[in-house]
């Protein structure tokens, strides 16, 4: 298991704590995962990139889904962050060009 750890664990495929994909309680976590818990994460530009849904979603559900995540983000804010925490939001597909939309 140690080779494979030097290989999925940067690409993060593997099983952490953090990530709760390492629990006691394997019910409780697969009942959040097939709810739809996504894992988010930002990058050395601080560019936060997440899966918010797919071409099968409806308008709604698009919508509930960016509102969610959006909040989520901005009520993780930490105490000590100072100036503006969210400066733009940039939604596309995997492989289009973004579209600005207004926080």
């Amino acid at each position: 298991i140690g080779k494979l750890g030097r290989v999925l664990g940067p690409q993060g495929k593997m099983p952490s704590p953090k990530s709760g994909t390492v629990t006691d309680n394997i019910g409780e976590a697969v009942k959040e995962f097939k709810a739809g818990k996504i894992e988010y994460r930002n990058d050395a530009g601080g560019n936060v990139h997440a899966l918010i849904g797919k071409l099968s979603f409806s308008t709604e559900d698009l919508v509930a889904n960016i509102e969610s995540f959006i909040n989520h983000v901005l009520a993780s804010r930490p105490a000590s962050a100072k100036g503006t925490f969210v400066q733009k939001t940039i939604i596309s597909s995997t492989m289009s060009p973004g579209i600005k939309v207004g926080v």
